[in-house]
């Protein structure tokens, strides 16, 4: 994934915080049953030292669980969060696999819930 849209669009999909990462996974619904990944973290984590660790660390584990844990045809994307480079790498391995089943499992009416336009200040 690299384009601002592919990103936006997940944005729509299921998501599933945690207290290292957010995780977004949309079903693309293309037919073509890759899986892709993004990673996001902002300025506001930390200068660019900590943001490409950051990534770096999501790189891994992404390549490490998304073949066995990920869903076929869907864009998944990683948004770093504050606590995120502190945490311990096992941690965040257990609470990805953790957010993927979360975002597996159906929504209880069939839907993806929609979440409100107010958002946290």
């Amino acid at each position: 994934m690299g384009r601002r849209a592919d990103f936006l669009a997940a944005n729509r999909g299921k998501r599933a915080p945690m207290p290292g990462f957010v995780l977004l996974v949309r079903e693309r619904g293309d037919g073509d049953p890759a899986m892709r990944f993004g990673i996001t973290v902002t300025k506001k984590i930390g200068g660019a030292v900590i943001r490409n660790r950051m990534k770096r660390r999501f790189r891994v584990l992404a390549r490490e669980l998304l073949p066995t844990d990920g869903i076929a045809g869907a864009d998944h994307v990683l948004i770093g969060r504050d606590g995120g480079i502190e945490r311990d790498f096992s941690l965040l391995r257990t609470e990805l696999q953790k957010a993927l089943r979360k975002v597996m499992r159906p929504a209880p009416d069939g839907e993806t819930p929609r979440r409100g336009r107010g958002g946290r200040a």
